[in-house]
């Protein structure tokens, strides 16, 4: 999934080129090449496909030039998760009826890549074997109130029962959560066959599956993007999360520590990147910094940044565009994106 805009990583990220399509770790590869080369252990290049908005085809053919036209699906709206994932999902069943599936945010960063590919494989063996949409549990490490929960059953393996999802609770819960045991966050990735996701569609957004079943003789054929520039404006907005996740009885989640993060704040950015003497997280080859501490810089290569006096920071040079912002109140610049667009439109988000 490479369609989202990433308006909390605002200034690098903007409608026009959002963070998926950014080296936001500087280290040469976007996140969307990082998700491509992580899958490639476990499923050939042929069989990867990329949903995304229509209007970031080029930039998806530029970063994956390897990539042919029907792997690249083309969203012409934004309508959340599930009509994302049954795009995908009905192309892919209509091809093979017998297809494994995984689903997977083109913006998250995982650390260990060994465990990651263990992790996927089990959880396929399971999807292959029985009727169940799974997602990855990831063992919370602090009480996080930017990530949903999953709650699930007690027992001795690493597959449970999911009981319960919690949104992006409050810091009290989310610390009791923690302290529980009984929690780990919703990583946003899936793992199921076609099969059960296409009866989980048929059964709890019926009139999802609908549109896109009724299009199983388009898919991979030259109807196939006039057929789905068609539905689309009639498609519920809806994530996958609330359309389906939780409401099915067959949710199973598979518990992991995989040193992920699903890099959706600059603060989540600056713990998973090498800090200075001072504890600065630093992305841009000329900046000095002076009696600075915690922050997280990213600017070009090419400008000079003197930073004094600034603690716990976000300072962010780009697209012609400065953002300095305190740390603790990241969760402000959705709201910040939102009122610069009306005030002063769509040329600086």
């Amino acid at each position: 999934m490479a369609g989202g805009i990433g308006s909390r990583f605002w200034p690098m990220s903007t409608s026009s080129n959002p963070k998926q399509f950014h080296d936001v770790l500087g280290i040469g590869k976007t996140l969307l090449q990082l998700t491509v080369e992580r899958y490639l252990p476990i499923c050939k290049e042929e069989n990867i496909l990329i949903v995304t908005n229509e209007r970031y085809k080029s930039l998806v053919q530029e970063q994956l030039p390897n990539f042919n036209e029907d792997q690249i699906l083309l969203e012409p709206s934004r309508k959340n998760t599930a009509p994302c994932i049954a795009y995908a999902c009905y192309k892919i069943h209509s091809k093979n009826k017998e297809a494994n599936v995984i689903v997977a945010p083109s913006d998250h960063l995982i650390l260990k890549e060994v465990e990651f590919q263990k992790t996927i494989e089990k959880a396929l063996a399971n999807t292959a074997k029985n009727n169940c949409l799974m997602t990855i549990g990831i063992k919370p490490s602090r009480p996080d109130t930017g990530y949903g929960y999953i709650q699930f059953e007690q027992g001795d393996t690493e597959i449970r029962k999911v009981k319960t999802f919690t949104e992006k609770p409050s810091l009290d819960i989310a610390q009791r959560f923690l302290e529980s045991g009984d929690f780990y966050w919703n990583s946003g990735m899936f793992i199921w066959s076609s099969k059960s996701i296409i009866a989980a569609f048929e059964t709890l957004l019926p009139e999802i599956g609908k549109l896109f079943s009724d299009l199983n003789d388009c898919y991979y054929t030259s109807k196939e993007i006039e057929e789905i520039n068609k539905i689309y404006p009639i498609c519920k907005n809806i994530s996958i999360d609330y359309g389906i996740m939780e409401k099915a009885s067959n949710v199973e989640v598979i518990l992991a520590d995989l040193g992920w993060s699903d890099l959706g704040t600059w603060g989540s950015l600056y713990t998973h990147i090498d800090k200075d003497e001072n504890k600065n997280a630093i992305v841009g080859t000329n900046v000095l910094t002076y009696d600075a501490n915690d922050n997280m810089v990213l600017v070009p290569d090419n400008k000079l940044v003197v930073i004094q006096g600034l603690n716990d920071y976000i300072v962010v040079e780009s697209n012609d565009t400065l953002l300095i912002c305190k740390k603790r109140d990241e969760q402000k610049i959705k709201q910040f994106v939102t009122e610069i667009k009306s005030k002063k439109g769509d040329k600086f988000v």
